[in-house]
């Protein structure tokens, strides 16, 4: 037996020994999910996570995934967000063949709490040293799953100057049509992070494309900027 499934075991018993019936219940109508919680905050679930690790040694590649998928496709949303601890928290396996895991994450993500993460963070991360993957960028944008194309978009919300400015202002304009919150919000967001690195481009693209960006994406955008005047 993997060493891993021993691992995700002693999560779980954990998980279920801090666990908080109301909570489960309040967490799980904020995120407007059928999917049910353990009512583990995240003080206490990186708490959990700490323990594992000094429980059981992650080595190589293969643990690494098989840890991060199990947990992936646990019953309980808590699950989901120690997968994308225990993805983020192994810096070294987050290599270009950890691309396929982050995406199949994220083809079943399914509201903003796990996307967002996944999106911003670890696939971010990689796009941004490894530009092959700007291709799954493209994909997603013209996906039929509204999370995949909010995906397309915060993928860049990290990558300040190194920011891929003409594929950005791309993605954004193909989107900006979008009547979908999700999608408005995230265009504001993306623009707003990099009005942290240059407020000039963010001021005249806005400015510019004044017609078809929506209110909330405007709004968004120009936050960090008009705070700053």
């Amino acid at each position: 037996m993997s060493l891993m499934i021993p691992m995700v075991i002693y999560m779980q018993q954990r998980l279920v020994e801090v666990s908080n019936a109301d909570d489960a219940i309040s967490m799980q109508e904020y995120m407007k999910t059928e999917q049910p919680f353990y009512g583990v905050k995240a003080p206490e679930r990186k708490a959990v996570f700490k323990k594992a690790r000094e429980h059981t040694d992650v080595v190589d590649f293969v643990q690494y995934r098989r840890l991060v998928l199990w947990l992936w496709s646990g019953v309980y949303r808590e699950e989901l967000y120690l997968a994308m601890d225990v993805a983020e928290y192994y810096k070294a396996f987050r290599t270009p063949e950890a691309f396929c895991i982050y995406e199949e994450m994220l083809e079943t993500a399914d509201n903003w709490d796990t996307v967002d993460k996944l999106s911003s963070n670890l696939i971010g991360d990689l796009i941004k040293d490894y530009r092959k993957f700007e291709g799954k960028l493209i994909e997603w944008r013209q996906s039929d799953n509204m999370w995949l194309r909010r995906a397309s978009l915060l993928a860049h919300l990290k990558h300040k100057n190194d920011t891929n400015v003409p594929l950005l202002e791309e993605t954004i304009l193909l989107l900006a049509h979008e009547k979908e919150f999700f999608i408005r919000k995230a265009i504001g967001w993306v623009l707003r992070e990099y009005s942290k690195t240059n407020p000039d481009y963010v001021i005249e693209f806005v400015a510019m494309h004044n017609e078809q960006l929506s209110t909330l994406s405007k709004k968004e955008a120009l936050k960090v900027v008009n705070k700053e005047e």
